[in-house]
């Protein structure tokens, strides 16, 4: 399969975001997998980081994530996005939108709102809606839910056991977990992240 990003629930990338390539790949799966080794050495750092749970859900963090997680994929890596895309929101609104977010994610931290599972998952559903970056926002939004709801003293989530970037019935049961967030209902993707 020739170099794209566009498939199913993914989202697709300018031209000029394309060229912006650090390696030479010439295929999808290529792509996929230079993504992977490099999003798990980010997971290795991440992991071994000791930011608290509220400097976690912050600006700079969030940026940060994003560029250790793709940092020799993208050049743009960390950075948000600056075009519009067929999913997310306007990206002169994403500053504003992550500032309510990082509030809110604070506030049910603060007030035990919900349980720690429920608030990363929500942490998680919101940076899918936002889309703040060119791409990676699915994987970069699970990453940092497993971050948050680990320094809990939880476990990581499961996110269906599978890798969420192929096609297949993993994936098809994350889009229809989100699309029914949309509708307010997080508990399928609540369910979701632990199966």
């Amino acid at each position: 399969m020739p170099l794209t990003t566009a498939s199913d629930g993914n989202t697709p990338l300018s031209p000029e975001e394309l060229a912006s390539l650090i390696p030479n790949l010439a295929t999808k799966e290529e792509l996929n997998e230079w993504e992977r080794e490099n999003i798990l050495l980010a997971r290795e750092w991440a992991r071994a980081d000791r930011t608290s749970p509220v400097d976690l859900v912050s600006d700079p963090y969030i940026r940060k994530l994003h560029a250790k997680m793709f940092d020799q994929t993208w050049k743009w890596a960390g950075q948000y996005r600056t075009t519009e895309k067929n999913f997310g929101i306007p990206f002169h609104e994403i500053r504003e939108s992550l500032a309510t977010l990082i509030g809110d994610v604070r506030y049910w931290v603060e007030q035990a709102t919900f349980t720690p599972d429920e608030i990363a998952v929500r942490l998680h559903y919101r940076l899918v809606v936002i889309h703040p970056f060119p791409n990676g926002n699915g994987r970069h939004a699970r990453l940092i839910a497993d971050l948050l709801v680990m320094k809990f003293g939880r476990p990581a989530f499961t996110w269906g056991a599978t890798d969420l970037v192929l096609p297949g019935e993993a994936r098809t049961g994350y889009l229809q977990a989100l699309r029914t967030a949309d509708g307010g209902d997080i508990q399928p993707l609540l369910r979701f992240a632990r199966s």
